[in-house]
């Protein structure tokens, strides 16, 4: 609370007023300045306001100058916002595309500034800080103030295969690429984005061997990246299993489980 803010022990007749004018511009989670911009010309003590209906439970204070009606608990569209050039990922965004049944009790966003991981709401956010240029095929879901960006099913199969610690494990993401309807093109544009050449074998070898329909096009442009080291199919699993060659992998998880993985639902 600013120091020397006035907090009336009641709710006065500015401040319903000033909750009327949200109600009218369907404003339910925003930033300090942008209340100071709808409210121009008619309110002019817009802190104290605040500061009046955050103490008495109308409006909830996210972070610093960051505020939501005290009802508003959309959690992919706070994660979004708290962040600059944010969007909701990985495991969080396998589970909203419908590519996972599996919930994470945390909600992943990518942004391309750092950020310290932080609890909102009694909910655990994780924010991983990417390269400006991997930032790239995000699509906006929800309306108005509970809309937010997320990012597309190609990108976020991309994102998990470069970082698989946020995917909810290796199993999960091998049945969701399974599952998912991939653009050739797109994937060849986010791989171009992102450029892990360890995921892009990975994927290219995954794709190929599950014969996904549509996706010679991204095969061939896989197998042009692959080189001349050899990598784990699973990065987080054993040394061990075979050696595929024109992929340079090593399958550390079989076929056949991959197949077990791919026609075993939940």
């Amino acid at each position: 609370m600013a120091r020397g803010t006035y907090i009336s022990e009641n709710l006065t007749q500015k401040q319903i007023d000033f909750m009327l004018m949200l109600d009218d511009k369907e404003m339910e989670i925003f930033t300090l300045d942008e209340l100071k911009n709808v409210a121009s010309g008619i309110f002019s003590d817009v802190n104290e306001l605040v500061e009046n209906l955050a103490h008495k439970k109308i409006l909830s204070r996210i972070e610093r100058a960051k505020y939501c009606r005290s009802n508003f608990r959309n959690e992919n569209a706070i994660g979004a916002f708290v962040a600059r050039q944010s969007a909701i990922a990985y495991w969080t965004a396998l589970n909203s595309h419908g590519l996972t049944e599996q919930f994470s009790n945390t909600i992943f966003v990518q942004t391309t500034f750092p950020k310290k991981d932080k609890t909102i709401f009694g909910t655990r956010y994780k924010f991983v800080k990417v390269a400006y240029t991997k930032r790239c095929g995000i699509e906006t879901q929800g309306y108005g103030s509970h809309a937010y960006t997320i990012t597309d099913i190609e990108k976020t199969i991309m994102d998990c295969f470069d970082l698989p610690q946020y995917s909810g494990g290796f199993a999960e993401l091998i049945r969701a690429t399974s599952n998912a309807k991939l653009s050739p093109s797109k994937m060849i544009e986010y791989c171009e984005a992102v450029n892990n050449i360890a995921a892009i074998k990975r994927i290219g070898f995954l794709v190929e061997f599950l014969d996904k329909n549509g996706m010679k096009s991204f095969i061939r442009y896989a197998k042009t990246k692959v080189n001349s080291k050899y990598n784990l199919f699973d990065a987080q699993g054993a040394d061990s299993g075979e050696y595929v060659a024109r992929w340079k992998l090593r399958l550390n998880v079989s076929r056949e489980e991959i197949n077990d993985i791919t026609n075993n639902h939940y």
